[in-house]
Order: C-alpha cells, then structure tokens, then sequence
C-alpha cells in the first residue's frame, strides 16, 4: 500500500463490510481450531430440546467476522487493542448469512486511538453481534 494514506485521514464514518454465510463446516474447522467443542455447536439431537431448537454458531467466530470487516478499512499503520462491549444478542444457525459493518466513530489524538462501532446482522437484519473496536497508531 505504497500510496495509500495515513490513518489520521481516515474520515469518520469509514466503513468496511464483510459478508459469510456460516456452514457447517466452518463453526467445525472453529471448533477443532479452538477446543471448544460445546455439544451447542456440535450436538444437532442435544440443541434440539433447548430454545433453540438447533445448533448455533460459536460467537466468538463473529468476532473473528469482525476483524475481517476492520481490515476492509485502511486506517493505517495501526494494530488491534481489542473489542470493548461485545454482545452476543442473537444466535446465528448454520446456513445464516451475516454481514459485519465496521465504522470508525472517532479519534483520540493523544492516546493515538481510532475507536469503531461494529455490528453483525443476519439475512433478516437482525442484529446478532455488536461491539466497539480500539485501535492503535504504530507508526
């Protein structure tokens, strides 16, 4: 990104999106990846007596959805400090598609932040995830 722009031009509202309709395969290769293989991701007969009614994706793979959406951006050299106020607030099922938007709210100049609300919404436009990101100038 030779020519690309310093962080600090990044207008407020800089958006990138990223949409993934989740399979089964996927919340399996997170599930091997991460050890956590909670029968509510894993069980279809043990999920299928609870709320539910079925599997659900792990939610912290949305947050992986989020940092691809923050990529989508150029803000610059800058490096994620993490995600403040995630909020898992619907299931995702295998076979949903979820789109995560990521939008810079605003800069801290002395700190050296760029603060971005992200959320995840499902093919309905149900809000599934939602959280702040924080990230940090390195140059």
């Amino acid at each position: 990104m030779e020519n690309a722009k310093p962080a600090h031009d990044v207008p407020i509202g800089a958006r990138g999106v990223f949409t993934k309709t989740v399979s089964e395969s996927d919340v399996y290769l997170y599930a091997g990846i991460t050890g956590d293989f909670s029968p509510n991701h894993i069980d279809e007969v043990f999920m299928a007596g609870g709320q539910y009614g079925r599997r659900i994706a792990h939610g912290t793979l949305l947050v992986g959805f989020m940092s691809t959406a923050s990529a989508r951006v150029y803000l610059g050299r800058t490096v994620s400090l993490g995600y403040d106020r995630i909020r898992f607030t619907a299931p995702v099922f295998f076979g949903d598609t979820v789109t995560t938007e990521y939008v810079v709210r605003e800069y801290d100049s002395g700190k050296r932040r760029i603060y971005a609300d992200v959320t995840c919404r499902n093919q309905r436009g149900e809000t599934v995830a939602v959280a702040v990101n924080i990230r940090a100038f390195v140059d």
